[in-house]
């Protein structure tokens, strides 16, 4: 794609002026969003994303616009599935909901530079070594027999990981939130603590990780331009927040999602091990040779399966429950 330098900057100071109005606009007045606000924003972000595309496919080519697109619907999807956590973090910690929006904000913030460095670490692996791609196919198509035996079970069940338990264990906090949603106080006695919301903050940008690790190889097996990695990502993750609110109780609706997510992680695994086969040098795999047979899946087709399967799981799933439910009794 060969993104120069001054694009990367204008992209990058764009995106942080981004994110820096998000967070003035929540700090300046702690509250939980209503209806018609959490729309408005996540409208705003979905205008942005297609903006974006569209800025690429004019500046660049259809093909890098379509790469962009594909991989921003599949993180957009995949990330839905960090929501159902998201509301488990929040109950168990209690946490007022008038906080809940700053909370997740500078949780998504933390998951956000988490998830870059990942991307560069992604980047320096491909360039280095080809057979990675093979690597990422396996790991996805594991991943996605896991999510269809997880559509079969009970909702996500979350455990607290190492970072949220070190930080549970050695932080002095105090047992009660700051109404101004401030992550430390100083106390009566002088002497300064950190309040639940810090913990809260870790655990919700650390459990996001955790999806990274399935996501990332995703939009890898979509396109390799780190370009489009990052900034799919970004605008995937920042409708997170919103999306939260607008959603709520619809997210127990999405019963075949994880089978819509299983499909699109099952179909990119397989794209990345064709790919894998046709530019293939590993000595063990056909004489180190180029498998003729493997064909390449153009990004059209995969732009058309991502979004065919989840607008159909999706529209099934809404369709499915509220055929289920009972009828009301006047």
């Amino acid at each position: 794609m060969g993104v120069a330098v001054w694009v990367w900057a204008i992209t990058l100071v764009g995106l942080v002026g981004m994110l820096l109005f998000d967070v003035l606009v929540i700090t300046r007045r702690p509250h939980a969003p209503t209806l018609r606000e959490s729309t408005a924003w996540v409208v705003g972000y979905v205008l942005l994303a297609l903006a974006f595309g569209l800025g690429v496919w004019y500046f660049k080519s259809a093909t890098f616009a379509g790469q962009f697109y594909a991989g921003w619907i599949t993180e957009y999807s995949l990330s839905i599935d960090n929501l159902f956590v998201f509301i488990i973090i929040m109950s168990r910690f209690a946490v007022p909901r008038q906080l809940q929006q700053k909370t997740l904000l500078i949780g998504i913030l933390l998951a956000l530079v988490l998830r870059a460095a990942f991307i560069a670490a992604g980047v320096a692996l491909i360039s280095r070594y080809d057979w990675i791609f093979f690597i990422f196919g396996a790991f996805l198509l594991y991943t996605s027999t896991r999510l269809v035996r997880h559509g079969t079970e009970d909702p996500v069940d979350y455990r607290e990981n190492a970072a949220t338990r070190f930080a549970r264990r050695w932080l002095r906090t105090t047992s009660e939130y700051d109404e101004r949603g401030r992550l430390s106080i100083r106390m009566a006695s002088g002497r300064r603590m950190f309040t639940p919301l810090l913990i809260v903050i870790i655990a919700l940008g650390t459990a996001d990780l955790v999806f990274a690790l399935d996501s990332l190889p995703a939009i890898f097996g979509l396109t390799t331009e780190a370009y489009l990695v990052l900034t799919a990502n970004v605008f995937a993750v920042m409708g997170l927040r919103q999306l939260y609110f607008l959603l709520g109780d619809l997210l127990d609706r999405l019963k075949y999602l994880s089978y819509g997510l299983a499909i699109v992680l099952a179909f990119i695994g397989i794209k990345l091990i064709l790919g894998a086969l046709h530019g293939n040098n590993l000595s063990f795999v056909n004489g180190g040779r180029p498998v003729a047979w493997a064909p390449e899946i153009p990004i059209y087709v995969s732009l058309l399966v991502i979004g065919v399967t989840i607008a159909v799981t999706t529209i099934a799933s809404l369709a499915s429950t509220r055929r289920d439910r009972p009828a009301t009794v006047p």
